[in-house]
């Protein structure tokens, strides 16, 4: 996935396993709020709801990059700096759409 090679390892076990629970939590919210819409909630009671997912990808993204910042780009910066920078300028991109 994605267009940079990818080495073994790219993800620590320790942020795998919080990434993975946290989405569990995520699927179970999203899960709610789509049975709070087919229940026909109160409109400001489901943008609580899927506000709150969106704050949760977002913590979620940020754990993500710390990763990569850790794992790849540290290391980048001293062999690889224009394709550490192409990439930081890539989620920067995404993250502004």
């Amino acid at each position: 996935m994605g267009v940079y090679p990818m080495t073994h390892g790219h993800i620590s076990e320790d942020t795998k396993q919080r990434a993975l629970h946290r989405l569990k939590i995520i699927e179970g919210q999203v899960k709610g709020l789509s049975e709070a819409i087919e229940r026909e909630e109160y409109c400001i009671d489901l943008l609580k709801l899927s506000l709150s997912i969106q704050r949760a990808l977002g913590s979620l993204d940020q754990m993500l990059l710390k990763n990569h910042l850790e794992v790849h780009v540290h290391g980048q910066m001293k062999t690889s700096p224009d394709q550490a920078t192409r990439e930081l300028l890539e989620i920067y991109s995404l993250s502004q759409k």
